[in-house]
């Protein structure tokens, strides 16, 4: 799948929707309104609780059929952040999901290490590695973007299935 360095891919197909956006805001109008946004600390037991909360947000929005592949990469990412993202104590991590309106889902993962993922490629016997690479194989598009404050956001695009 298509890996971006940026924000989005296509910032005609999907405007309101952006790392620099208001994930706070109630406004009807905001990019983000509607979003689930959480915080997390470093501990493993985030990412099972982070699953939870994407799968409850993935029914209230009709969007069940996204639920395999869309907690994957949520783990996938979040995991990631958990062992990799160097920062200061007290510092957590930020999941967003928001509903596209194309019907589909960005799933966003903030940290506040300004180290850059790296795509691997594992040994065959690694017990790990492979995160990414699941992230490419599962999202129509995914990417690294910069954000409000120190650090970065790492992203994902699911699209609904055809019909039929």
């Amino acid at each position: 799948m298509p890996y971006s360095p940026g924000p989005d891919p296509d910032p005609d197909a999907d405007p309101e929707v952006g790392p620099g956006a208001d994930p706070h805001a109630s406004h009807p109008n905001s990019p983000y309104f509607g979003a689930v946004v959480l915080r997390w600390n470093r501990h493993p037991s985030c990412v099972g609780l982070a699953r939870l909360e994407l799968r409850k947000a993935l029914a209230s929005w009709g969007l069940g059929r996204l639920e395999d592949s869309a907690v994957l990469i949520l783990s996938e990412l979040l995991t990631n952040a958990a062992r990799h993202a160097r920062v200061s104590p007290g510092r957590e991590i930020e999941t967003r999901y928001v509903r596209r309106p194309c019907g589909g889902l960005r799933i966003e993962v903030h940290d506040a290490s300004s180290e850059r993922p790296r795509r691997r490629t594992p040994e065959l016997d690694a017990t790990d590695g492979r995160g990414l690479v699941i992230v490419d194989a599962l999202a129509d598009v995914w990417g690294v973007g910069e954000r409000n404050g120190p650090g970065k956001v790492l992203w994902a695009h699911l699209d609904p299935p055809p019909e039929g």
